[in-house]
C-alpha cells in the first residue's frame, strides 16, 4: 500500500480515465481513436454542406436560413469531439462538457424548429417569415440555460471518453438531456406524420378558386418535406447506443463495457456527417457534373442577379400599350383576364 500506483503497468496512461486498469490502456486508445475520427468526419461533413449551400445559394427562404444554423450548430458540436484526450477534472474539462452540451442541444433545437416551421407553412398555411428572430432567441437561448445549470451547480466532470455530467449525478443526464431528446423525437414524428397526411391531401384535391401564388407554396413547400422529414430519425439513429451506455453506467458506473463504449463514441459525434447525407439526398440532383458546372460558373464567373419569378406580382390592366413599334410581331398573350381588353390582332 506504500505506492500501490508503482505496481501497474508502465503503459498505463493517465489520460485514461475510463479504463482502470492496465490491460485496458488499448481499450482507451482505441475509443480516444474513434472519437476524433468520428467528430472529424462530422467537421468535414458540415463543412461540405455549407460549401454546398454557399454554391448553390439555398439560404434565401427561412427554411434554409435554419438549415444553415443547424448545420453551423452541428459544426461547432463536432469541435467538442475533437478538443484532445480525455480531461481530468478542471477548468478545461468543465469547458468541455459545457461546450458538448450547449451545441447538443443548440443542434436538436434547430431540428425541432424547423419541424415546427414546416408544420406552420403547411398544416396551419401561416406565414412565418416574421418569427425568426424568434426562432434565433430560442435555439441560441434555450440551451444556454440547460447547458448552465450543471456548471453552475457543479455537475460537470470526466464522463467516460469526454468531459459531461458526472457517473454521481445520473439523474441529471436524464434529466437535461435524454428524456426531453427522445421525448422530442417523438413529438417530431408525430408532426412529420401528419405533416405528410396534410401534404398528400391537399396535392390529391383541388378546392376553391386557384390561387397561383398559393399552390406555388404549396408545391414548394411539399418538396421540403423529402429531405427535412429525416432529421429526426438521424437524430433517433445516433442516440441509440449512447442511450443504452449510459443507462450501463448508472447501474454499473465502475464496470464500463468496451464494446458499448465503442459504439457510443462512433455515433454521438456523427450528427454533422448525418445531417449531412441527408442534405445530399435534396442537393445531389444540383450537384451532378452539369449542374455543378453550371452553379460553380454562375457563383465565380457571373455577375448576372436572376430573381424569382412569383406571379401574385403581376398587375393586369385593362389598356394595353398601343404605341409599341412592336406589337405587329408580338403574337403571345401570356394571361388572360376576362376584364381585360385585347387588341384585335387580326385573322
Amino acid at each position: 500500500m506504500e505506492n500501490e500506483s508503482s505496481t501497474l503497468p508502465s503503459n498505463v496512461s493517465s489520460r485514461c480515465t475510463f479504463f482502470k486498469t492496465g490491460p485496458d490502456d488499448y481499450y482507451c486508445d482505441v475509443i480516444l481513436t474513434v472519437k476524433r475520427a468520428t467528430g472529424t468526419f462530422s467537421l468535414i461533413g458540415c463543412l461540405f454542406m455549407l460549401f454546398v449551400i454557399w454554391l448553390l445559394r439555398r439560404y434565401n427562404s427561412l427554411a434554409q436560413k435554419m438549415v444553415v444554423s443547424l448545420t453551423v450548430a452541428a459544426f461547432f458540436d463536432s469541435i467538442a469531439y475533437v478538443m484532445g484526450e480525455s480531461h481530468p477534472v478542471g477548468s478545461l474539462c468543465n469547458f468541455q462538457a459545457w461546450w458538448l452540451t450547449y451545441f447538443d442541444w443548440c443542434a436538436l433545437a434547430w431540428v425541432c424548429l424547423i419541424t415546427l416551421n414546416l408544420y406552420l407553412n403547411l398544416v396551419r398555411e401561416i406565414r412565418t417569415e416574421h418569427y425568426e428572430l424568434l426562432y434565433h432567441l430560442l435555439a441560441w437561448g434555450v440551451p444556454m440555460l440547460m447547458a448552465g445549470l450543471p456548471l453552475v451547480l457543479g455537475y460537470y466532470g470526466p464522463a467516460g471518453a469526454w468531459c459531461w455530467i458526472t457517473d454521481s449525478h445520473v439523474a441529471w443526464r436524464f434529466g437535461i438531456w435524454y428524456v426531453p431528446l427522445f421525448s422530442l423525437i417523438f413529438l417530431m414524428i408525430c408532426c412529420y406524420a401528419r405533416i405528410i397526411c396534410v401534404a398528400n391531401e391537399r396535392m390529391q384535391s383541388w378546392i376553391g378558386t386557384f390561387n397561383p401564388e398559393r399552390e406555388r407554396r404549396k408545391m414548394a413547400l411539399a418538396e421540403e418535406i423529402g429531405p427535412l422529414k429525416w432529421y429526426p430519425f438521424v437524430y433517433l439513429l445516433v442516440s441509440l447506443f449512447p442511450l443504452i451506455n449510459r443507462i450501463h453506467n448508472s447501474i454499473y458506473p465502475a464496470s464500463p463495457v468496451f464494446p458499448l463504449t465503442l459504439l457510443h463514441v462512433l455515433s454521438a459525434p456523427l450528427h454533422g456527417l448525418a445531417n449531412s447525407f441527408v442534405f445530399s439526398l435534396d442537393a445531389w440532383s444540383q450537384l451532378r457534373n452539369t449542374g455543378l458546372k453550371l452553379a460553380v460558373t454562375s457563383r465565380l464567373c457571373d455577375q448576372t442577379r436572376i430573381g424569382e419569378y412569383h406571379p401574385a406580382y403581376v398587375r393586369y390592366t385593362h389598356e394595353l400599350d398601343t404605341h409599341s413599334d412592336s406589337d405587329d410581331d408580338d403574337n403571345n398573350i401570356l394571361f388572360y383576364s376576362p376584364g381585360m381588353a385585347l387588341k384585335d390582332r387580326g385573322p
